[in-house]
């Protein structure tokens, strides 16, 4: 059974969510209109591929009916349905018909990663192994200066131990840096290997939600957002780059205090992107009661 959302009521919550998003994407979208780039705040974007615009569209979730809607263009979205009365809402048969593999998929990895104890011994060191035994002109952030150099950041590489379990950050080692990592993580392994310490599992929080609009509360995904805001801003004070000129004190992992110091965010880290995956996978099953997919 479905709740109907008057129009004045979901129109207000729209809207609300346009003026949040709008201020969280200001910056990239000037930047990407100015043919520019960031190496720290434009990241969620380029790497992900969802557009700000995406991420502007509200969704209320499955079993929301928005009153008056036909005539709109939301009527036109992916998987909405049109009511006799003017109201539209998710065709969620239609939807699971197509997406019921990724929903259950999603919902085994996030509520997995969640149930695994925190690994908080890693000091971000996979951005080191990314660049470790390229020159200046071939890293990824290219006009970034390394804050130690080519030869320091090596070193740094050589003379810790490094322990990357998530495979699209292994992914990007160099062939000298992936055999010093202790974990060989691998697509088929990544249910069975996430765990919630990890910054890069805390981003794709934000990514699972995406990925599974319209079924899921845009607030949630917008909430997983910020979180990978907050997440990508640790991850690129903890890397080899130099980026006082932006405004980005180091976490100089490098350091005992700066060890305490990523370890510390880390562990809040871990706290708060399990929190979203608990509400994620209570999303999912309200489109999944069952945890299974239906047959066709």
């Amino acid at each position: 059974m479905s709740t109907v959302w008057e129009l004045d009521r979901w129109l207000t919550a729209e809207a609300a969510h346009h003026a949040r998003i709008d201020a969280l994407t200001a910056g990239h979208r000037a930047r990407r209109a100015a043919g520019l780039a960031h190496p720290v705040e434009d990241f969620l974007f380029t790497y992900y591929r969802h557009s700000a615009a995406k991420l502007r569209r509200w969704h209320p979730g499955p079993g929301v009916r928005l009153a008056g809607a036909a005539g709109m263009p939301r009527a036109e979205w992916a998987f909405a349905v049109r009511s006799p009365d003017g109201s539209v809402e998710l065709d969620l048969p239609a939807y699971l018909r197509r997406r019921a593999d990724t929903v259950v998929f999603v919902r085994e990895l996030v509520s997995r990663t969640a149930e695994r104890p925190a690994q908080l011994g890693c000091f971000g060191l996979h951005e080191w192994a990314m660049v470790h035994g390229l020159g200046d002109d071939e890293v990824r952030h290219r006009g970034r200066p390394l804050r130690l150099g080519s030869a320091g950041t090596d070193e740094v590489v050589r003379t810790h131990q490094i322990r990357c379990s998530h495979f699209d950050a292994y992914r990007f080692f160099t062939a000298s840096a992936a055999p010093l990592n202790t974990l060989r993580p691998r697509r088929q392994t990544q249910v069975a290997m996430e765990q919630p310490g990890c910054l890069h599992a805390g981003m794709d929080v934000y990514k699972w939600a995406f990925k599974l609009a319209p079924a899921i509360p845009s607030e949630l995904t917008a909430d997983c957002f910020e979180l990978a805001r907050d997440v990508r801003e640790l991850d690129m004070r903890a890397s080899p780059y130099d980026l006082t000129d932006l405004g980005y004190q180091p976490v100089a992992v490098e350091t005992p205090a700066g060890k305490a110091a990523y370890v510390s965010a880390q562990r809040g880290f871990g706290e708060r992107s399990n929190t979203l995956r608990h509400r994620l996978v209570g999303a999912i099953d309200q489109i999944l009661p069952t945890g299974a997919p239906p047959r066709a």
